[in-house]
């Protein structure tokens, strides 16, 4: 992979172009922890955990409803900092953004994929957001979208979850080197629920009905599905229909956005670009 020197990103994010798509991954700080970007610890422990700004009361009591105190901060930090970076792409006060849900595809019900409200119209802005213990991924692109990141589990926990696949995936998981399946599962799950939710219809959809595997003949028709970078410890995959993005640009938050300490794309650093076999190009920006 070629790597070379890149200028800071706008501190204000703009609309993804048609083609493109934008990631951002964060890692929260959990308690009792400094966040991975080095800011001063916080005291741990729940009355003292700190309160990100700009929820809504609906997302402060399903934060309350978390009994760990890293669930709380989990959820409270990803939904603060979808809400930073939605504010900046609308140019509005993230706190002022007001989230729908979309029909159901499957019953028609409320509770389909979520989406911002847009005043006064412009062109769609679509979201998701995904985060698995120790990151947070939202996608951003101007089509319907799907993202997942998925902390690599345990060889037990494949074990146990891998049954739940499609029968074609289980035979790849079953082929791969013993070493190499928890991160082979991880891109398994991580695609499938990315389409999934790209889909509308979650894990209400069961995960052995899609194939999502290597072979690109064999997966949904007119959908693409590619891996994202996300450190050693992740996979993180996201789905869109359509053609396949002509530009996916992976970058990184410092740990303390949700909290209003930094400001989204203010992280200067180095950029890779690749050509996966898609033949769509990432770039991943770190701190």
């Amino acid at each position: 992979m070629d790597t070379a020197h890149a200028p800071a990103p706008d501190p204000v994010p703009t609309r993804p172009a048609p083609g493109h798509v934008d990631v951002w991954l964060v890692r929260p700080p959990l308690p009792g922890r400094p966040p991975a970007d080095g800011h001063t610890p916080r005291p741990s422990g729940p009355s003292h955990a700190p309160q990100p700004p700009g929820l809504s009361p609906a997302e402060l009591r399903r934060a309350a409803s978390f009994a760990r105190p890293a669930d709380r901060a989990a959820y409270a930090s990803a939904h603060t900092a979808l809400r930073q970076l939605l504010g900046g792409y609308l140019d509005r006060p993230p706190a002022a953004l007001t989230f729908v849900r979309e029909p159901c595809p499957g019953c028609a019900g409320p509770h389909g994929r979520p989406a911002v409200v847009q005043a006064g119209g412009g062109p769609p802005l679509h979201f998701s957001l995904a985060h698995s213990r120790g990151l947070i991924a939202v996608a951003v692109a101007p089509r319907v979208i799907g993202v997942d990141v998925e902390r690599l589990p345990s060889p037990e926990t494949v074990e146990a979850c891998a049954r739940a696949l499609h029968p074609g995936e289980q035979a790849e998981l079953a082929a791969s080197p013993p070493g190499e399946r928890r991160a082979h599962f991880g891109r398994l799950w991580t695609r499938k629920e990315a389409y999934l939710k790209a889909l509308g219809t979650g894990l209400s959809r069961h995960p052995r009905t899609d194939y999502l595997g290597s072979d690109l003949r064999r997966r949904p028709a007119r959908w693409a599905v590619l891996d994202l970078p996300a450190g050693p410890e992740h996979a993180a995959a996201i789905a869109v229909p359509g053609d396949r993005p002509d530009h996916v640009t992976v970058r990184w938050l410092p740990a303390g956005l949700p909290y209003g300490e930094d400001t989204p794309g203010a992280n200067p650093g180095r950029t890779a670009t690749r050509s996966p076999r898609s033949g769509s190009t990432i770039t991943r920006s770190s701190r």
